[in-house]
């Protein structure tokens, strides 16, 4: 008798850990399942990427002599960051919106008086920016709008996603940029990505233009789209 309780004693105890395990298991399980419709529902879940890169863009990379970035990596403070922003240029020759009509998204667009670093990275986190030394609606000259592009799965500030899908773009697609009291139309002509070895964007005096760029940090070494674009009507607000 005392042999064969010996012997039970064993496979009680992994009897009961299998058991425990089992529970365990669909324990799991379960909350698994709960936090992953909680996700869904807050639509915190990873995007698909797929639409980084179109087909009108995989065979328009550009070498680095062509694009020319007028941007210069000054380092200041984050308090001439803040003063900069604060000392943004108003008035009706100054964009505050740019909207793509095939994309259906618009942005509001500021213009900080400060061409330095850190100004310029704290205006992106609103939205578009304007580079100050790009000509205004008075000049004749090339506009030069700069907005984030980001395809991270969690992005709780959407203007870090601003200029996300201009690679689609295509030649004859509408960009309409306005300011205070009027709107401003442009026609897209060249859609481009630039390679991270790329330097500076050229901007060409002269004639009524537009240049979107996407970045990640003002004057970052990373591959990026530009969108290139000519003024062909205005019209008040």
């Amino acid at each position: 008798m005392e042999d064969t309780q010996a012997t039970s004693r064993p496979y009680g105890l992994f009897e009961t850990k299998g058991e425990r395990r089992s529970v365990f298991f669909f324990v799991f399980m379960g909350v698994f399942a709960m936090t992953y419709g909680l996700l869904a529902l807050v639509d915190f879940l990873p995007e698909q990427p797929g639409d980084v890169v179109s087909e009108e863009t995989e065979d328009v990379l550009v070498p680095a002599e062509e694009i020319e970035y007028i941007v210069e990596n000054t380092e200041d403070t984050a308090t001439a960051a803040v003063a900069g922003v604060t000392d943004a240029r108003t008035g009706d020759l100054y964009p505050v919106s740019i909207y793509f009509e095939s994309l259906d998204r618009e942005v509001s667009v500021s213009n900080p008086s400060s061409t330095d670093v850190a100004t310029l990275d704290e205006a992106l986190l609103h939205g578009a920016v304007r580079y100050p030394e790009s000509a205004d609606f008075s000049e004749e000259g090339t506009m030069f709008l700069l907005g984030h592009s980001s395809y991270l799965p969690n992005v709780f500030n959407k203007n870090f996603q601003a200029f996300n899908g201009i690679q689609k773009l295509t030649w004859g697609d509408k960009i309409y940029v306005r300011s205070e009291s009027t709107t401003y139309e442009y026609r897209v002509d060249r859609v481009y990505e630039a390679t991270a070895t790329a330097g500076e964007v050229t901007l060409v005096d002269g004639e009524a233009r537009l240049v979107l760029a996407t970045c990640n940090s003002f004057g970052s070494k990373d591959d990026r789209f530009i969108v290139e674009a000519t003024l062909v009507a205005t019209e008040p607000r």
